[in-house]
């Protein structure tokens, strides 16, 4: 009896044709994240390697795995099955158990449900237990397949598609908490992500350029091939708060950062930012209009229509909130005025934007940093 790990993949078998192309995904990524022997299958995966439990928790954060289960592995015969079940179940205290047989191979001969009762007998003359199919304490789960699989307990995975799969996009990624759950549910749908961070020295600190980069770390936890681009704002920030009437300052800021994005945008799919709206005066409904309008590039908001505490839940699950948190003020919280705008007018927008900016996005734009690697985890920045 050999132990491993078998995954499965859920929404990836809605895929039908494409389903191949999905599997093949995610195999690379489990590649580049763990270090294991990987066998693909049509209808399932199945990985050995020599930590199990340390592996299977890896294998939590990789997007497009629906279950993981630690199977036990013997050659389909009834009498090795046997063995099998009575193996998994030795070092086991219950009194409550059913069992649960999923045929996949139909050459075996005999039927799931025929053969629930084979296995449930062969437990109750074995152990001191009742059957119950309603609330076990223990299910005996057996898939038949060309080999079977014999297990108890199911990891929940992180569902979803692999990450990559619909390509890559650029995250607009702040030190707050909604923009890096903004990031993480893109990378469950299968966008592979770069971020970009407006940083403006002196007037941001490097506290909070360093909060970024271990919100980036954690991001990376998950996709394994983000890079972090980060945009030296200070004299474009400056420019628009001199030429520019306090209660538009924001509006302007967003649509300057709306153009920038879209100028390195041209390698990638989509932009995607943390806007919720009607959160803060720029995430009404005519602020993201009259800001959304200097760009025709494609912009997903993927917690648009979450609330605060939702946004919250997620940032906590994923390992960012006590990160985002850190009273290190971004861009955007520097400078607010008393009164922003909440319905901002284009036409106004317009006669305000009468500096040169184009020459200051250049130079933000030609002065880019670019950080890569995130193999450690920046635990020593804050």
């Amino acid at each position: 009896m050999q132990k491993l790990i078998l995954i499965k993949y859920g929404e990836l078998t809605t895929k039908k044709g494409n389903r191949n192309q999905f599997i093949n995904k995610l195999n690379e990524n489990i590649k580049n994240l763990i270090d294991a022997k990987i066998v693909k299958k049509r209808d399932r995966m199945y990985i050995i390697a020599n930590d199990i439990d340390f592996v299977s928790k890896q294998l939590q954060k990789i997007f497009g795995i629906h279950g993981i289960v630690i199977a036990n592995k013997v050659n389909t015969n009834i009498d090795d099955i046997k063995d099998g079940v009575l193996e998994v179940l030795k070092n086991e205290k219950f009194k409550t158990f059913k069992v649960e047989t999923k045929r996949a191979n139909k050459n075996f001969s005999i039927k799931s449900m025929d053969f629930n009762n084979l296995i449930g007998s062969l437990v109750l003359q074995n152990f001191d237990c009742k059957v119950d199919v309603h609330n076990p304490e223990i299910t005996v789960h057996i898939e038949i397949r060309e080999d079977t699989y014999i297990y108890l307990n199911e990891l929940k995975g992180s569902g979803g598609y692999p990450v990559g799969i619909q390509g890559k996009g650029i995250l607009m990624l702040s030190g707050g908490i909604d923009s890096p759950v903004a990031g993480y549910l893109a990378l469950k749908r299968g966008i592979d992500i770069d971020c970009l961070y407006f940083d403006s020295p002196p007037h941001t600190s490097l506290e909070a350029k360093n909060k970024v980069i271990k919100l980036v770390s954690i991001l990376n936890t998950y996709s394994g091939n983000i890079r972090l681009l980060i945009v030296p704002f200070t004299k474009l920030q400056e420019q628009i708060y001199k030429k520019v009437p306090s209660e538009y300052n924001i509006t302007i800021l967003r649509r300057m950062m709306y153009r920038i994005a879209t100028n390195i945008s041209k390698k990638y799919k989509v932009v995607i930012n943390g806007e919720s709206i009607g959160q803060v005066a720029s995430q009404t409904l005519t602020s993201i209009n009259v800001i959304n309008s200097v760009t025709n590039f494609p912009i997903i908001r993927p917690v648009a229509c979450l609330d605060k505490l939702e946004i919250i839940d997620i940032s906590k699950k994923i390992g960012t909130y006590e990160i985002s948190i850190l009273p290190f003020e971004d861009c955007c919280t520097i400078f607010v005025p008393k009164h922003p705008v909440i319905n901002p007018k284009l036409e106004k927008c317009l006669e305000y934007e009468n500096f040169n900016y184009q020459e200051l996005i250049d130079e933000c734009i030609n002065n880019i940093e670019v950080i890569t690697n995130f193999n450690n985890n920046y635990s020593d920045l804050l």
